[in-house]
């Protein structure tokens, strides 16, 4: 039982790892023990993260661009050169577009839709063979993807693909659990309430105290929240557990409206 979170020496990829959520759970994972690849769009960014995090830990820099099908098995094909066995895939690279109804344009759908839902479907099906060879029975190899609280409820800013988009990551989620069951890989999501990220900055600037007011628990999400849940899901704690989606939201989802 003395080693039910352990993560060490798990091979991790997380994309969008260089901020917000995607950092606050490579950062959890190497402080952790893992050896994580952090992919994101900008290299000098990424490359830059990757540094920092190597002061505590195992990681390394990926860079791609998961808006295209082309850049996901560019990535998956980098990281099978490097490693033959993936345990622990996160999905987290993600994109968010807000604008009323009537100005809404045709290409935020197209950009929003092909990174938060699209990507997780191509760069998951490139890693199979590595999320294969890393799984067993008594311990699967994990995918862990990032949805919102955004895709269980209406949310109050006109953010249409992107809500959507997190409802569709929820049930993509569970559609793959069912069939990489029997290739020993867990399929699972986390939807995150309000956490301090680049993409909420703004809305946590105009909006951070309604939001905190709105929360059970009466905060925002800290990055050892976020850290916590990804370790438990890609440990043996989390062995058990597929098809799920989880809040990370204080309570939000679950306060009576």
């Amino acid at each position: 039982m003395k080693d039910l979170f352990s993560i060490a020496g798990k091979i991790a990829l997380v994309t969008g790892g260089s901020r917000g959520i995607g950092l606050m759970i490579a950062r959890g994972y190497v402080e952790a023990g893992a050896k994580v690849y952090i992919s994101s769009r900008k290299q000098a960014v990424c490359d830059q993260v990757t540094a920092e995090l190597s002061k505590h830990g195992s990681c390394f820099s990926l860079p791609a661009d998961l808006g295209s099908e082309s850049e996901c098995n560019r990535l998956a094909a980098e990281l099978a050169q490097r490693e033959p066995k993936l345990h622990i895939l996160v999905n987290n690279a993600g994109a968010n577009w807000g604008a009323p109804m009537a100005e809404y344009p045709d290409d935020a759908w197209d950009k929003v839709l092909a990174l938060n839902v699209k990507s997780i479907f191509h760069l998951t099906r490139a890693c199979l063979p590595q999320l294969a060879a890393a799984g067993s029975e008594a311990d699967p190899a994990r995918v862990i993807n990032i949805g919102s609280i955004d895709g269980l409820r209406v949310p109050m800013l006109h953010t249409y693909a992107y809500s959507s988009s997190k409802a569709a990551v929820h049930h993509l989620t569970r559609v793959l659990a069912v069939e990489l069951a029997a290739k020993h890989i867990t399929v699972n999501a986390v939807a995150p309430g309000p956490f301090e990220s680049k993409m909420m900055a703004e809305t946590l600037r105009s909006f951070g105290d309604a939001i905190k007011a709105s929360v059970p628990l009466g905060r925002i999400g800290a990055p050892e929240d976020m850290a916590g849940i990804a370790i438990y899901l890609a440990s043996k704690a989390g062995a058990y557990l597929t098809g799920t989606v989880i809040p990370v939201d204080g309570g939000i989802t679950v306060r009576p409206s």
